[in-house]
């Protein structure tokens, strides 16, 4: 008895049963991790790799009989003869000497291959928990692709992606890469569609982002059931930390994502803040559950960076016609009125998106309370509100840019500069091109007024790479030239800058007070005035051209009489204009009637719809020298 299990191990071995287990099994786990590998981007629906293992299971058997019945010999497949007799099992189990084997080769590749997939699962360091302990976790979020076959929703790709980023940001242990920053480097590929970005082109995204791990997912669909599918995966290795999935209906395709940021974010977040962290999430409510909403601000916010702002409030209305909730378009369309100067409208859309913001993700808070306080506050409120952005996410370029233009108005250029050579160094990083020349313009304004003229020329050159013939750009060139003294290049610079305007439309009148603009910034102020001139004899009813022209007149002290003419014949036609009340103050402090400067001064205070340091200087001025008479 004791020798029969022992003659049936020779027996297994003689009919080559144990080394069809051995390759059977290592080919089969090839098979699963494969399986498992291409399911989500082939779209195989959930039960495939379930399947595929039954399958093999049946498969298995199959084999190990079959292997036991026949073998394959040089003659081709035949039975397998049993052994005769007690000496040939013998031989049968000493092992005779041969040579390697097709088969050999064959589980000798497959058992690598099962080593190579084995080995990172059992042995991986957890870089997850690696990045926890550093104190935060940096995350770019993708466009989800969209597997449904239906192009129209091509929107629920960025609809989701924003989803998350918004409901991750709101995690104090997490750093989460905005939506700009994504797509200001996704422009830059080749990609046609966001089906078409692989985990390849999204590490390299998220690498340039400085974000540790990035999400890359994808949204199918057969009827009207909807799958998310999404991966955690580490930026350098591409390794995948760990897969989500969320199934549902399609008119539930943000409570989805709701539900797929939670499972990421539990994910994410350490033991100890995860109990808080889903009482905060239960009583966060997503501004919108409308798909159209979404697809409408969507292309709201792409006609807002093309500068075209009234479509991209045309379009931010129609968002919240589908959805009178969503706070969103506020704020977008409070920018774009400020931006166009239009401030009442401004001021009206701006304390609608802050009457809201208890709804709001935390950086749409932050970038309410920027807006609120261009209005309602000052700008150190304002410098308060984005410097937390950039706290929140320090790879926003638009927020260092908007830090650097606010210490410019305040005249802080030496703080302004750093804010807008970092905006640059992050389009350099990501090797792009800004979104704006005022990035340019911005920052040369301050090297022009800290008389860094060498950096601001170079700062142009390499701005001309990218908008080349830009009329803003053309502007601070002209002045740089003409600061520097080289006439001939000013006037060459001049000349394209009034082709430019042409091309634009400007008016005659428009165009010369433009150039008055120019003189006056390069500090040659007799030429100013002579184009200020000009423009007011080509529209000498505009009440604008008049104050201009005042103006240079009071302040740089060259007629105060005739300047004060001016700003008294402009309040006249347009009495309620801060910027005339602020000119006719200055004249009258000029000519030394500092009570009525200081009144006058104090009202365009007051009428302002937006802080303006130079009047603020002007009304200090005169409230000392009231002080001292």
């Amino acid at each position: 008895m004791p020798e029969k299990p022992h003659n049936f191990w020779q027996e297994l071995k003689r009919r080559k049963v144990i080394r069809v287990i051995i390759g059977y099994a290592a080919a089969s786990y090839v098979i699963l991790e494969l399986i498992s590998i291409i399911a989500e981007p082939f779209g195989l629906p959930g039960w495939s790799l379930k399947l595929v293992f039954v399958l093999l299971c049946v498969g298995f058997i199959i084999s190990v009989v079959i292997s036991w019945l026949y073998d394959i010999t040089p003659e081709g497949v035949q039975k397998t003869k049993p052994a005769k007799n007690e000496v040939e099992k013998e031989k049968a189990s000493k092992p005779a000497k041969r040579g390697i084997k097709v088969s050999d080769v064959i589980i000798a590749v497959l058992l690598i291959a099962v080593i190579v997939l084995v080995y990172p699962k059992i042995y991986k360091p957890d870089k997850i928990k690696q990045l926890r302990q550093k104190g935060e976790i940096s995350i770019a979020v993708m466009p989800f692709q969209n597997l449904s076959g239906d192009t129209l929703k091509n929107f629920w790709q960025v609809l989701v992606q924003e989803s998350l980023i918004n409901r991750l940001t709101n995690s104090e242990e997490l750093k989460v890469r905005q939506t700009e920053s994504v797509y200001a480097l996704l422009r830059d590929t080749d990609l046609k569609n966001h089906a078409s970005l692989t985990p390849g082109i999204a590490s390299n995204i998220s690498k340039k982002l400085d974000a540790g791990v990035f999400i890359h997912g994808s949204i199918s669909q057969v009827g009207t059931l909807v799958r998310l599918n999404a991966k955690l995966v580490d930026s350098e290795t591409e390794e995948v930390f760990k897969s989500f999935q969320v199934d549902g209906i399609q008119s539930n395709i943000l409570e989805l994502s709701d539900s797929l940021t939670r499972m990421i974010n539990n994910y994410l977040i350490i033991s100890v803040l995860e109990k808080e962290l889903s009482h905060e999430m239960r009583h966060y409510l997503s501004s919108t559950k409308s798909a159209e909403a979404v697809k409408y601000l969507m292309e709201g916010n792409m006609a807002f960076y093309r500068r075209d702002y009234p479509a991209s409030r045309e379009l931010s209305y129609k968002a919240l016609e589908a959805d009178p909730t969503f706070v969103a378009p506020f704020v977008r369309i409070a920018v774009s009125y400020g931006n166009q100067g239009m401030y009442e409208e401004a001021k009206k859309w701006s304390l609608k998106a802050w009457e809201k913001r208890d709804r709001m993700s935390r950086l749409e808070k932050l970038y309410t309370g920027w807006v609120y306080n261009i209005y309602y506050g000052d700008p150190y409120e304002e410098l308060k509100y984005m410097r937390q952005v950039v706290e929140l996410d320090d790879q926003i370029a638009g927020a260092h840019y908007i830090l650097g233009l606010k210490y410019n108005q305040l005249y802080q250029y030496n703080k302004a500069i750093p804010e807008f050579e970092k905006a640059l160094e992050i389009y350099d990083k990501w090797d792009i091109k800004p979104l704006w020349v005022y990035n340019y313009t911005a920052l040369g304004a301050a090297y022009h007024e800290t008389g860094q003229y060498r950096k601001e020329k170079k700062l142009y050159k390499e701005a001309e790479k990218y908008f080349p013939g830009d009329h803003g750009l053309l502007y601070r060139q002209s002045i740089l030239a003409l600061s520097k003294g080289k006439t001939k290049e000013a006037d060459e610079y001049i000349d394209r800058y009034i082709s430019a305007l042409e091309e634009r439309s400007y008016s005659g009148a428009a165009i010369a007070s433009s150039l008055g603009s120019i003189y006056r910034d390069a500090g040659m102020f007799r030429e100013a005035e002579e184009k200020y001139r000009e423009a007011l004899s080509l529209q000498p009813e505009s009440p604008a051209r008049m104050n201009n022209l005042a103006y240079i007149l009071i302040d740089n002290e060259i007629n105060i009489e005739e300047g004060l003419e001016l700003a008294d014949k402009a309040l006249s036609v347009d009495p309620y204009n801060y910027l005339f009340f602020d000119t006719k103050g200055w004249g009258l402090y000029k000519h030394g009637k500092y009570e009525e400067a200081l009144e006058l001064i104090e009202k365009s205070w007051e009428l302002k719809p937006v802080y303006n340091h130079e009047i603020f200087l002007h009304l200090e001025a005169a409230k000392e020298a009231v002080a001292n008479q």
